[in-house]
């Protein structure tokens, strides 16, 4: 029988949850839980020279794998509990997850999210009936927010990544993952508060203490790094990312002492490879993934790709909330790093046809002018002169040099946009 709540927390928190509880939250959850593919990736195997597989946890209802570990901790609740609901901070997934699990449960929901929380998902969460409060420029602020209704209002606090039922229920994605890929080398998790990570390392090192786990960061709050760096979690400043769901300043002290053992490395990401992997997945595999679902591309395209080359690799794919406006602009500044877009500015002669010998070298070289803006009034000193901002679409980085020293030939003065190389 598994231990309740309040058993729990009087476990050591590096033996708080067991291989058995994962079993058990896996049968538990699975009449609930969309059991997702992981298929091989044939593009993907290319691209970075492994044996690459995926799995789809984006593809659960909500587009993510968090409803794996909500639905196990509702289901765990006392009945005075389901009655009173439950409240929690998320940035996104966490709360969408409750929030669709409550509602087929019957169990009221409340989540606070911060600020920075994507459009879309809090519009969703809203339409899955949970009560949602936007509260805290940071996620610690947005949790400290649910501490405070929870203790002020009798609710249970559902933590998005330390409460033991809910890395339990999260650790059900890596039994899929053996049952699918039994003879995998290495599976690479997205990282941010941990409970994904720990869950995962508990389930698939019980099983296969030889496999690999990859936890994967993003540079802007990359927690679990400085808090092995320490031996103990710590605190970390936290930037914007398109990662948004990695956005944490603090692992879970539960997580850390599950994960930290059974973790074999640690990789950050920078916004230009989250980026590159997002457009890389949409192309590639035809799949719109969030960028900290992302990240586990991310990794394999950079340090970790060289580890495991010729190896098999599950990726896990955790998540698919994108705002479609974010993803407008990611794709644009995937494209620009993958040197498929490139904006520069250039001084030609305001004499009639300047801008037209311009356009005529950028298509002899073989590029598409996608966007030119032209400047009279501030181009400087010189009245017979005149600057012109211009985005062209090429075909990769080399394309852009050779543009560039044609450019140059032809006596024009260029100087490439900030942002591009």
């Amino acid at each position: 029988m598994t231990p309740n709540h309040d058993e729990k927390k009087s476990l050591p928190l590096g033996e708080s949850v067991t291989a058995q509880d994962v079993l058990d939250a896996a049968e538990r959850i699975a009449d609930g839980i969309y059991r997702s593919p992981c298929p091989p990736s044939i593009p993907l195997s290319e691209l970075t020279g492994c044996d690459v597989f995926c799995k789809l946890d984006l593809l659960q209802r909500t587009g993510s794998f968090k409803e794996r570990g909500a639905r196990n901790a509702l289901l765990l609740l006392d009945e005075s509990q389901k009655k009173c609901g439950v409240v929690a901070a998320s940035a996104g997934n966490h709360a969408l997850g409750l929030a669709y699990h409550g509602k087929l449960l019957q169990i009221p929901v409340t989540v606070v999210m911060p600020r920075f929380a994507p459009l879309v998902k809090v519009a969703t969460c809203r339409r899955l009936g949970a009560n949602v409060l936007l509260d805290g420029e940071t996620f610690e602020e947005a949790r400290q927010r649910a501490t405070d209704i929870a203790s002020d209002d009798g609710l249970r606090l559902i933590h998005g990544f330390d409460d033991a039922e809910i890395i339990a229920g999260q650790g059900t994605a890596a039994v899929e993952i053996l049952d699918d890929v039994p003879d995998a080398d290495a599976i690479v998790v997205p990282t941010g508060g941990a409970g994904l990570l720990a869950g995962v390392a508990v389930a698939a090192k019980a099983r296969r203490p030889d496999i690999q786990i990859i936890a994967v960061e993003a540079a802007a709050a990359a927690s679990f790094t400085a808090s092995l760096a320490a031996g103990k979690p710590v605190d970390v400043p936290v930037r914007p990312t398109l990662a948004d769901g990695l956005a944490v300043g603090r692992v879970g002290d539960r997580a850390f002492a599950l994960a930290a053992p059974r973790v074999d490395r640690v990789q950050t990401v920078d916004e230009r490879e989250l980026s590159l992997a997002v457009l890389r997945l949409l192309e590639l595999e035809k799949t719109s993934c969030e960028g900290a679902g992302a990240a586990a591309l991310a990794a394999l395209m950079g340090e970790a790709g060289q580890e495991f080359k010729g190896r098999k690799v599950v990726l896990l794919l955790c998540g698919g909330n994108i705002d479609p406006t974010v993803l407008h602009r990611v794709i644009d500044h995937g494209l620009a790093v993958d040197g498929r877009l490139w904006r520069f500015t250039a001084t030609v002669s305001d004499r009639p046809g300047g801008i037209a010998k311009l356009t005529q070298v950028i298509a002899d070289a073989g590029a598409s002018v996608l966007e030119i803006n032209h400047d009279r009034a501030f181009s400087g000193p010189e009245v017979f002169s005149t600057t012109v901002e211009v985005t062209v679409e090429t075909a990769d980085q080399d394309h852009i040099q050779a543009l560039r020293e044609q450019l140059r030939e032809a006596d024009f003065g260029i100087t490439s946009a900030t942002g591009s190389r």
